[in-house]
């Protein structure tokens, strides 16, 4: 996290002040929107100290609080101000490229989505999108340089070593590339860049301070599949940033050769690719959106094809409860459009194969943000690295 941290002398009054209101910028760039008592839960300082803290710096410009009501109790929310600058999020999915720009209190202000061939190219991409965010941010009177940062969503892992896409095979003509350095040339901006899968997890898991602590999942199904680790709300990457790839699990040795190379991967059964291929002689199924309409309005065999490869998911899933114990799986991506058709097939193979069955499977529930989690999840990695100093003033970003 991109805050300057201080630490305090002891017997430092000063000091001491200064790294708690680190602290409280820390938590609210971490988590969003609070209020003053989650504040203080979420930094262990008393309620006393966060509310002093807080005057001080709304004063300064650096936070902005409002009055809200919940469960008929008035609470001080608190968020980073607006006016301290924008960042933008990027998501570049399998078919599809959103870009969204919000000031750093998490308010989208300009948001779009462009489709993608199939066959995508790292380098048009980024000159692309640098051309959207140049007009998005020029629409709200700014310009590029008005960036403090950009998060970045990929349908790949980022290997955490050497910052690139990898492996080979997963996201051909982007494999190998260091997207956040390329990007950063073309914008002037600080990139920060992950998987789809962890952004979408960090996004569904950090909103709710009362479940921050345990293991979550975010299993994206769409045309691949993947899931995000996040343990006590940080997400997990393992040592070379490919922690749950689950749709590159072996379902069957002898099936269908995966685009990584092997055979029988959980994504020849039951991501989007494979689904379609079911319907190639149908001209009425072309897109995973059609496939998933038809579902829907009822069609039995959509509806079946769907439902298997709920129920493939959850064979792999049982394996990812087996190793890491999860409380809850959060269902994001297309597929998740189609809510129970694929949950409920999903739900009922883990607790078949998982141990523990029935009484100590994870809760397993659809994505509460849509279509939407892995922008929101970028646009929170960006905000995490607006490198700010106790005092709420920019630093250059690391």
């Amino acid at each position: 996290m991109a805050v300057a941290h201080v630490n305090p002398t002891p017997g430092s009054q000063s000091s001491l002040r200064e790294a708690n209101r680190g602290r409280i910028v820390d938590a609210l760039k971490f988590h969003g929107r609070l209020t003053q008592v989650e504040l203080a839960g979420a930094t262990g300082l008393s309620p006393a100290t966060v509310s002093n803290i807080v005057k001080e710096l709304a004063a300064a410009g650096v936070l902005h609080t409002s009055t809200s009501t919940r469960s008929g109790r008035r609470a001080i929310q608190v968020s980073l101000a607006r006016q301290l600058g924008l960042v933008a999020g990027l998501h570049f999915s399998s078919r599809h490229l959103r870009v969204a720009v919000s000031d750093t209190a998490r308010t989208v202000v300009a948001e779009t989505h462009v489709p993608l061939a199939a066959d995508h190219r790292h380098d048009s991409e980024l000159d692309r999108v640098t051309l959207l965010l140049t007009d998005m941010v020029e629409s709200l009177g700014a310009s590029l340089s008005d960036l403090l940062a950009i998060g970045v969503g990929l349908p790949a892992p980022v290997d955490t070593r050497s910052n690139t896409v990898a492996p080979l095979g997963l996201l051909r003509n982007w494999e190998g590339v260091d997207i956040a350095d390329s990007l950063s040339r073309r914008t002037g901006a600080a990139v920060f860049v992950d998987s789809e899968a962890n952004l979408g997890a960090i996004a569904e898991t950090r909103g709710d301070l009362r479940r921050i602590e345990g293991v979550a999942a975010y299993i994206r199904v769409g045309h691949t599949i993947s899931a995000g680790l996040v343990v006590n709300g940080v997400p997990f990457r393992g040592m070379t940033g490919k922690a749950g790839q689950i749709g590159h699990i072996t379902i069957d040795e002898n099936g269908p050769i995966c685009r990584c190379g092997n055979r029988g991967c959980l994504e020849t059964l039951a991501g989007g690719r494979a689904l379609l291929d079911l319907f190639r002689g149908d001209p009425s199924i072309q897109r995973l959106s059609d496939l998933i309409v038809r579902a829907e309005n009822g069609d039995p065999s959509s509806s079946r094809v769907i439902a298997d490869a709920g129920r493939h998911i959850g064979i792999a899933a049982a394996s990812l409860c087996n190793l890491l114990d999860p409380d809850r799986i959060i269902i994001g991506g297309e597929l998740a459009e189609t809510g129970e058709i694929l949950i409920a097939p999903l739900r009922h193979a883990l607790e078949r194969s998982a141990l523990g069955g029935t009484t100590e499977a994870p809760e397993v529930t659809r994505s509460l943000l849509g279509d939407r989690s892995e922008l929101m999840g970028a646009l929170a990695l960006a905000i995490e690295h607006v490198a700010l100093d106790a005092e709420g003033r920019l630093l250059e970003n690391a």
